[in-house]
């Protein structure tokens, strides 16, 4: 069914999928196990990465076909969600994709962000790991000039020195307090960018213990990069959950959030 921006603040909303389409078979083949897994969820795969780590790395199938994919899974009853890069792709992808993701790396980048908003669908903004909690609603702003304050933000990590991030909870708190929706991504919060040399690596094993913190300080939802096999993913499989652990993870985060929710405004 839809997702409604409403959806991020009646409920905890799981946005989960692989970090790059690796062909139709697998990006349905992981839509139907994330929901026989969780349940109701967006399904999230980009159809190009232009922002890896080497220039030889692979990227995706591109935008005309990735979105013919992404085309045939919304088919099938679920919400998408793509990234873009360029401000020229928000209105083919805006055809497919319910939510439209600004990438970190590009969350100041205005043309781009108006031209997200200008297409009515819900956008949401990655901070990038360069921006203070309290200075990315200036990006949402950019977004809700054109009109649309369909926004989210997300947080991914802050970079800390060389090849490692770090998840500053307050800053949760900091984002949702300035009037958007929060979610936080703890599969690429777990990154370690560049620590691979001419790839990223990370750490999977703190994505569980990132996502419960993540959920007991308040949040409107969370974004897991899923794989059915993380160590053969062509992109991020080092920082990916994989799909086997997905339903005890998610029925721990909806545990706390019913713990926690009706005493955080």
């Amino acid at each position: 069914m839809p997702i409604e921006f409403a959806d991020f603040g009646k409920r905890l909303v799981l946005i989960a999928g692989p970090c790059v389409i690796e062909s139709e078979e697998h990006v349905h083949r992981m839509a139907r196990g994330i929901r026989q897994a969780v349940g109701e969820f967006v399904f999230k795969a980009s159809f190009d990465k232009a922002n890896r780590t080497s220039g030889g790395a692979y990227r995706g199938p591109g935008l005309q076909e990735g979105l013919r994919i992404l085309a045939g899974v919304k088919a099938e009853g679920f919400p998408i969600l793509t990234d873009i890069h360029e401000a020229w792709q928000a209105e083919p992808a805006a055809e497919v994709a319910d939510i439209l993701q600004i990438p970190a790396f590009l969350c100041r980048q205005t043309d781009l962000l108006t031209a997200a908003g200008r297409t009515g669908r819900i956008v949401n903004i990655k901070k990038g790991q360069f921006v203070a909690p309290h200075d990315i609603h200036r990006a949402a702003e950019k977004v809700a000039s054109t009109g649309n304050s369909r926004v989210v933000l997300t947080e991914r990590g802050s970079s800390f020195g060389y090849n490692n991030l770090v998840v500053d909870m307050r800053g949760l708190k900091t984002m949702r307090d300035a009037g958007w929706p929060v979610v936080f991504d703890a599969t690429h919060s777990a990154q370690l960018p560049g620590g691979a040399g001419a790839a990223s690596s990370g750490q999977p094993e703190f994505i569980a213990p990132l996502a419960r913190a993540a959920v007991a300080v308040g949040i409107d939802g969370v974004f897991l990069e899923v794989h059915d096999c993380p160590e053969k993913a062509l992109s991020d499989g080092a920082n990916a959950l994989s799909l086997g652990l997905l339903a005890d993870l998610w029925r721990s985060l909806l545990a706390i959030d019913a713990l926690v929710s009706p005493q955080i405004p």
